[in-house]
């Protein structure tokens, strides 16, 4: 089979998205080395990028010959690739975020596209009008032109059929999984490096993602506050952030806990697994996501989970997870005191959180993508 990917988050993006594309593409060549893999995408120069494609060098990558589409690769991947798609033969060509080029049907190109999330539509506060119009001109535009549209959990599903009136029939739900680096356990010489790299503490309570009002490390932050007195750790929050993170010190500051609350934006990919492996607690109270992938990753590494109700959350943390409201700085100061202090619980949401978690293996999120193909 002759499968070609919409590439350009894979070798642009080094966060949610292009960790999604390059996940998929490692683990369908390890389960189905036979077929052909060609991904389209604009020029690039990143060195991560680079060394990546070294690591898979049977992979076909395509990319923009003349010097106009060069120059214009927008338009390219908008106007031009149907046709540079159909010169390659494909049995399947595969949108991994949201998109299709235009013409793929008319050219008898099977097509499968995966939609991460709606949020632009549910929370459009947190997106400016012009961004909101063209999305929702792509995603509608690859939904209604796909054979196949993959939805990444059932939260997501029902959206694409409330917001989109995508049939449901032609949805198929696969989760996302992520690298395989947070499936086993780092070696002790390599957290002592990280622990003493970053200088944390014995003792952590960890947040990972971006530091933006959806994600709502504030209630975070304020909810350490209340309990900070009777625990020994140190709050850590991993990732970047402006205005919101501005809001975040404040509040650090206001509750005299500038020893206690460490931030850090440029953890690299391959440290985190010791972040989350010496942590004692993980907590991710966003409001809404459309996978919560850092709910995946410490139940791989074996650390256990309060994130939110409702969302996709239940399906990404499992049913043992302990689950708060949002908006409540009680609830989940209650939650947290409680997983630090019952030994018993905090074992049980451990080990049965990393049995949750192996649906999200990339051999089984792989096959699950790989029967998509086949029923085309």
């Amino acid at each position: 089979m002759r499968i070609g990917f919409d590439a350009k988050r894979v070798f642009h993006n080094f966060r949610g998205l292009g960790n999604y594309g390059r996940t998929l593409i490692e683990s369908l060549e390890r389960i189905e080395p036979q077929n052909e893999y060609i991904l389209f995408t604009p020029p690039f120069d990143d060195p991560r990028a680079r060394e990546w494609q070294k690591r898979f060098s049977n992979l076909e990558v395509v990319t923009p010959q003349n010097s106009l589409a060069k120059t214009f690769s927008s338009s390219w991947r908008s106007l031009f690739l149907a046709s540079t798609i159909e010169k390659k033969n494909l049995d399947i060509y595969h949108g991994l975020s949201h998109e299709l080029p235009p013409g793929l049907r008319k050219r008898g190109i099977k097509s499968v596209v995966t939609i991460h999330d709606l949020i632009f539509i549910r929370f459009p506060e947190f997106f400016p009008w012009i961004d909101r119009q063209i999305y929702y001109k792509k995603f509608k535009s690859a939904v209604d032109q796909a054979d196949i549209v993959v939805a990444i959990c059932e939260q997501t599903k029902r959206d694409c059929i409330e917001y989109l009136d995508c049939p449901e029939e032609k949805i198929r739900v696969v989760y996302q999984s992520c690298h395989q680096i947070f499936y086993s356990g780092q070696p002790q010489e390599t957290k002592d490096a990280i622990r003493a790299k970053y200088q944390l503490p014995e003792h952590t309570i960890l947040y990972v993602g971006a530091i933006e009002e959806r994600k709502n490390a504030l209630t975070l932050v304020k909810a350490f506050a209340r309990i900070k007195d009777m625990i020994p750790h140190n709050l850590v929050l991993v990732g970047r952030g402006k205005d919101y993170l501005k809001e975040i010190q404040k509040e650090i500051i206001s509750h005299g806990l500038s020893e206690r609350v460490m931030h850090f934006e440029n953890v690299l990919n391959d440290e985190l697994p010791s972040f989350y492996q010496m942590a004692d607690l993980f907590v991710f109270p966003s409001v809404f996501e459309g996978w919560g992938i850092p709910n995946v990753e410490a139940l791989f590494s074996g650390t256990p989970v309060i994130t939110s109700q409702g969302s996709c959350f239940p399906e990404s943390a499992g049913p043992h997870s302990q689950y708060i409201n949002p908006k409540s700085v009680e609830d989940l100061s209650e939650k947290m005191e409680l997983v630090l202090f019952d030994d018993e619980l905090r074992e049980s949401m451990i080990r049965y959180g990393r049995e949750y978690a192996e649906q999200f293996h990339w051999k089984n999120t792989a096959e699950a993508m790989f029967q998509v193909y086949k029923s085309l």
